[in-house]
């Protein structure tokens, strides 16, 4: 679609910059230059508005090193810009096959997230608070039909957005899309009225990346059955961002009293979950996520449904999402993490530890305090994780240790014996935390069996060991959270 003559490509452009924002007055912008026609396209109207931004520019290609001496003078054709424009430009290579091969990535993966590693560098050293890139409408359509084959949701429908930030190596980058109004046939035109002669990429002719086939394929098809399907995914995707910005504002509201953070996970208040429109709760879900991984990229629309459908199940349920998230339902809220055993309140305890007593003991993460008291003496317990033991029925050797298969216990009160990880799921112990709970057993002689749990910390006392009238001696113990 070719432009009016009423309106030149470069006040579109302009007027595109400044509705969304995309860069300031003073700043400096780092330019994503291929070679290719859209990217020359955004060099050269950029530098003709730098003036009326009052903006800075810098250049930044990549060599892929992937089309040998393509590649090459594509390098050479950018620093030849450069020089004719006199704009500063950052050259590099990277071996993004060798990245590939080490980080087990299809090639279109590997190449983008080396060159937006090589961007974001690139716009620190350089002191550009933007990357922009070229990006035009068609880049808009074939995003926006990915998502929908990738089955990425209402989000996904959004497609390409004039301005975003990426987490990436744990910094953000801006990026920005000045082109995104403008067609590909709108970018070669202009190239071709200024005789610039940008660069053939033939990968791009290539029916191996999916989302070639997309544009060779798939949008000449569509467009036999309706000539303005570009323009009918261009309105759903503006129609899905007035939705999406929505439903932020809805998720922002209620969020202090749904969402806490706990380092590298998230805990999500069962209760008000539930009282969320679904909506609201796969919305909620998806900012959660783009949070902890930095991006969407590999979540869909079933990774959502299938937490979705976890909701009801009982605690201890796991989900594995990608890039090694996990969906674990607990107790009173649901976790999302990589590790959402680090929100337990106890360090990992391995190994058996015994107990001096009477003394002081310590094991990574705890300091054990053994006192014997004798009968008359003070009897108050103290806290979750100070037990008065009779000291005669549990015998003076004692250990600490973590649950085992078959440990069973008689709980104080509960008028019979019951398997401990039975008493742990009543208990409502999240199952992650289970295996770090501190079981004092009895070690020595006069118990029914050896190895006995005596106390599980914090929770339960065994029936077996309580004090009664006819107790002599008390052992206290104390456990104290201590720096491993």
């Amino acid at each position: 679609m070719s432009t009016s003559n009423s309106i030149t490509l470069e006040q579109r452009v302009t007027r595109f910059i400044q509705a969304h924002g995309l860069v300031h007055s003073g700043q400096c912008l780092l330019l994503a230059v291929s070679g290719g026609a859209d990217s020359v396209c955004l060099l050269y109207t950029l530098d003709r508005l730098r003036d009326e931004l009052d903006i800075k520019l810098h250049i930044a290609h990549l060599d892929h090193q992937l089309r040998g001496s393509d590649s090459e003078a594509d390098a050479a054709y950018v620093e030849e810009t450069s020089n004719r424009l006199d704009i500063p430009l950052t050259l590099a290579r990277a071996d993004v096959k060798a990245y590939q091969q080490q980080h087990k990535l299809s090639l279109e993966e590997a190449a983008r997230e080396v060159r937006y590693r090589f961007l974001a560098e690139t716009a620190n050293k350089a002191g550009a608070a933007a990357v922009a890139t070229g990006h035009t409408r068609d880049d808009q359509v074939e995003t926006i039909l990915l998502h929908i084959i990738r089955g990425t949701g209402t989000r996904g429908l959004v497609g390409l957005k004039p301005l975003s930030r990426w987490q990436l190596d744990g910094k953000e980058i801006t990026v920005v899309r000045p082109l995104l109004e403008i067609s590909c046939q709108e970018t070669e035109e202009y190239c071709n009225s200024r005789n610039l002669e940008p660069r053939l990429d033939e990968t791009n002719l290539s029916l191996s990346p999916l989302r070639n086939r997309v544009r060779q394929q798939l949008l000449p098809l569509l467009r036999e059955y309706n000539p303005a399907v570009d323009e009918a995914l261009l309105r759903t995707s503006a129609a899905a961002s007035e939705e999406l910005a929505f439903l932020d504002a809805e998720a922002a509201r209620i969020r202090d009293r749904v969402v806490q953070g706990y380092g590298q996970t998230i805990a999500l208040d069962k209760k008000e979950f539930a009282r969320l429109s679904p909506a609201i709760q796969r919305h909620l879900l998806r900012q959660v996520i783009e949070e902890l991984l930095g991006s969407l990229k590999d979540i869909e629309a079933c990774h959502i449904e299938e937490i979705l459908a976890a909701l009801d199940k009982p605690a201890g349920k796991q989900i594995s999402l990608p890039w090694g998230l996990v969906f674990a339902v607990e107790y009173g809220r649901y976790l999302l993490g990589r590790e959402p055993s680090e929100l337990c309140p106890w360090p990992p305890l391995a190994g058996e530890h015994s107990l001096n007593t009477p003394g002081v003991t310590r094991i990574p993460g705890w300091r054990v305090t053994a006192g014997v008291i004798q009968k008359g003496e003070t009897q108050e317990q103290g806290g979750d994780y100070v037990a008065l033991i009779d000291l005669d029925k549990s015998g003076e050797r004692l250990v600490v240790r973590s649950r085992r298969p078959g440990d069973r216990f008689r709980p104080l009160g509960l008028g019979g014996t019951k398997k401990l990880n039975q008493f742990m799921i009543d208990a409502r112990i999240p199952r992650t935390w289970r295996s770090r709970l501190p079981l004092v057993c009895a070690a020595g002689q006069g118990v029914d069996t050896p190895g006995q749990v005596v106390w599980l910390a914090g929770y339960r006392l065994d029936e077996r060991f309580k004090v009664t009238a006819s107790t002599r001696r008390v052992l206290r113990l104390e456990f104290k959270p201590e720096p491993a």
